[in-house]
């Protein structure tokens, strides 16, 4: 019965909110989401053991929170070596947006986690797998609201857009984003080195 729950891939999803996923443990401050945990992410360290998450999502979260790195060293804790860490910030081009955002986020947040860039290296290592820029983030909810006709326009100007910034999102974040109106989010994946 041990080895059959040590080859279970535990899962979490944090800030669920209304978009809970089959296969995870999925958490939110708000009790009336019905989350399978309610957990305030400010408030450390979070109700899980070391080393138990193989994948951990937090979409629209970090920028919520007080402490961005405080939260980010908690999920190093709480994943295993080598586990996924799936983020989804604004960019800050967008600007604050939204008012409960504490924090801004640009394409060189990876850097604060990589033991090469020493001058901002906070000590706890995230191998950075893959980043995208997104000029039309969150598709889910502006399905919901849009026309299919605004929706599926805006969708082809963002596969253009998102295509041309993601061949350098350094040189873009720097310069052409202002031109095109900001991009909405940045999706990055991390693998996470212990």
């Amino acid at each position: 019965m041990s080895e059959e729950r040590s080859n279970v891939i535990m899962k979490l999803n944090l800030g669920c909110g209304s978009f809970k996923k089959d296969g995870y443990i999925n958490v939110d401050l708000r009790k009336e989401v019905n989350p399978d945990l309610v957990v305030d992410l400010n408030k450390f360290p979070y109700p899980f053991k070391d080393n138990t998450f193989d994948i951990v999502e937090a979409f629209h979260v970090l920028e919520h929170l007080n402490s961005p790195f405080d939260a980010m060293f908690e999920l190093h804790r709480i994943l295993k070596n080598g586990g996924e860490l799936k983020i989804a910030v604004p960019h800050c081009s967008r600007g604050f947006s939204h008012p409960e955002h504490k924090a801004g986020f640009d394409v060189t947040f990876p850097y604060y986690f990589d033991p090469k860039y020493p001058q901002y290296f906070y000590g706890k290592e995230f191998k950075l797998k893959k980043l995208r820029l997104n000029w039309l983030g969150q598709k889910y909810l502006r399905k919901q609201h849009l026309s299919r006709l605004t929706f599926f326009t805006l969708e082809f100007i963002d596969k253009f857009i998102s295509f041309f910034a993601n061949l350098n999102p350094l040189l873009c974040a720097k310069l052409w984003c202002y031109w095109v109106g900001g991009f909405d989010e940045i999706y990055m994946e991390f693998i996470c080195v212990k």
